[in-house]
Order: C-alpha cells, then sequence, then structure tokens
C-alpha cells in the first residue's frame, strides 16, 4: 500500500521536524546530526537535498549508507510499535521520526545515536 506520505517533499517534513525541534529548546545542527547519523548523508549533501522538492520516498531510497544502529531504536510513534511495521519504507520513516522525538523529549545525544 502506498501512503501519501511516501510522495511529500523530504523539505516540507524536515520543516516540521526543525519546528517541533527548536520549540523544545533543541538546534537544527543537532537535527542535522540525527538526520545524517541515520542516513549516511552528509551535512552539505542534507543541506542540498533541503533546496530541492525529493520526495520522502526518494530521500530514504538515495540515502547513502543507512546507520545499522538504527534497528535499536524502538517503541511507538505515532500509537504504532516500530518493531510490528512490515512496510520497510514506513518503517525508516518512522525510525526517523522516532529520533526527532528524543531529541525533543530531551534525550541525549548519545542515547539518540545509541551509543
Amino acid at each position: 500500500m502506498a501512503h501519501n506520505i511516501y510522495q511529500i517533499s523530504f523539505q516540507s517534513i524536515y520543516v516540521l521536524y526543525q519546528a517541533k525541534v527548536e520549540k523544545k529548546g533543541r538546534t537544527v545542527a543537532e537535527l542535522n546530526q540525527v538526520i545524517c547519523w541515520m542516513t549516511g548523508y552528509s551535512e552539505t549533501q542534507l543541506k542540498e537535498l533541503l533546496e530541492t522538492d525529493m520526495s520522502f520516498r526518494d530521500f530514504f531510497e538515495k540515502a547513502p549508507e543507512m546507520n545499522e544502529k538504527r534497528i535499536l531504536i524502538t517503541g511507538k510513534i505515532c500509537g504504532v510499535q516500530i518493531e510490528e511495521i512490515q512496510d520497510p519504507l514506513m518503517k525508516e520513516i518512522r525510525y526517523l521520526d522516532k529520533l526527532v522525538d528524543e531529541l525533543a523529549k530531551g534525550r541525549a545525544m548519545s542515547k539518540i545515536l545509541r551509543e
């Protein structure tokens, strides 16, 4: 089943992530660190992507190297248990959502990055 979120531009989702973390006193640099950690994009690549209308699907499909430790991300996001998500792309999206939530909730960066 194709979800509408797959077609939304990554840039439009990023703006929502940015607002969420800044409202809670975290920084764009921290948000970028989390995104780059998970996807393998460099800070420069991420900034370039934010100037495009790349879809959320393409953002994940073209990610240079998904971090192996992302599978350690567990729990519920939007009322759904991450471990139970069957659709691989939706699982990646929810991993990122969970990381952004942890950042906004003030969790230590070392814990967010599963160090």
